[in-house]
């Protein structure tokens, strides 16, 4: 140390500390407003999930199937919070895109959104909706997808996963397929009401109002419905009664006998095969079968009157 200098003292300096009281008061005070916070976002995510079932619940009242562009997507579909599984429907329904199949599955779609719609078990937990092409290609394009068209379930928690598309190429696209696999996915059964077809029961009854028609006209003079000769004269004229011998006229008619069986064929093929309305493919097959079993029997029936000893008949003996 230097001569005549002070001696180096270190100074203290006493900070005051709260008394635990006060530690205790400001921690609940942190606490009750990170509570506060917590509560309040709870709360705003609350309200804007029954605004937007709110909004889904309006629009499925107005119409089945709610068509959405890339916003409502968005907003509805794809942004949290949600308590609710969509069906989206993406497709391409203007004339210009000349999608036949598109408007074939979007008939079954709207069969099976009115099922649901106009049943019992209606609630807000599953929607249909539809997204066009021309109306949201962004949305096409966010979704990396190339095809339309597609079904999709969107699930209320987490991303779709591959079950959530529908496998149309393999099952095809008739409300009863679409509504069994949103069971599976949603567990929501769907009971498929179908509008009445009546173009089968209006056809048949003009058929029969024209052949009564005919038969009142002719009806003092009907003998030729009784005329079993001439009936067999009509036969025999234009099928020779020989195995050793065929008619040209005859041989025109074999030809048609077996285009008519071919088409029974070829029908009851595109009722197995095609994916449309189950209901046409029901009609398709029945006409089908028609053929083939009436023609066959009528071709049988000309083999056995050539081939006599024929043994074997089928209901037109």
């Amino acid at each position: 140390m230097a001569p005549g200098a002070r001696p180096w003292r270190r100074l203290s300096v006493l900070v005051p500390h709260p008394p635990a009281g006060s530690r205790l008061l400001l921690l609940l005070l942190f606490l009750l407003l990170l509570c506060g916070q917590l509560g309040g976002g709870q709360k705003k995510k609350e309200n804007l999930l029954a605004e937007k079932v709110e909004q889904l619940m309006e629009w499925s009242s107005r119409r089945s199937v709610i068509r959405m562009n890339g916003d409502k997507f968005r907003r509805f579909v794809k942004a949290p919070p949600r308590n609710y599984s969509v069906i989206v429907m993406f497709t391409a329904l203007q004339p210009q895109r000349q999608c036949s199949v598109c408007r074939q599955a979007n008939e079954e779609y709207q069969v099976l959104a009115n099922s649901w719609r106009y049943s019992s078990a209606f609630s807000n937990k599953l929607f249909f909706t539809i997204v066009d092409y021309d109306e949201g290609a962004d949305v096409f394009q966010q979704l990396n997808m190339n095809s339309a068209p597609t079904f999709m379930h969107f699930p209320p928690k987490g991303k779709p996963k591959r079950a959530d598309t529908f496998d149309l190429q393999r099952i095809g696209f008739a409300a009863e397929q679409l509504a069994k696999w949103i069971a599976d996915r949603t567990d929501v059964h769907i009971r498929v009401f179908r509008p009445p077809n009546y173009s089968g029961t209006i056809a048949l009854a003009l058929l029969v109002s024209l052949v009564g028609g005919l038969l009142y006209l002719r009806r003092n003079n009907l003998e030729f419905i009784y005329n079993k000769t001439g009936w067999a004269m009509a036969a025999l004229s234009y099928i020779h009664g020989s195995s050793q011998a065929q008619f040209v006229a005859e041989s025109h008619i074999i030809l048609l006998l077996n285009a008519a069986i071919t088409m029974g064929m070829v029908l009851l093929n595109e009722a197995a095969t095609s994916k449309g309305d189950v209901g046409k493919r029901r009609i398709i097959c029945l006409v089908g079968l028609g053929l083939v079993v009436f023609f066959f029997s009528f071709l049988l029936s000309i083999f056995r009157s050539k081939y006599h000893g024929y043994p074997y008949s089928f209901l037109i003996k």
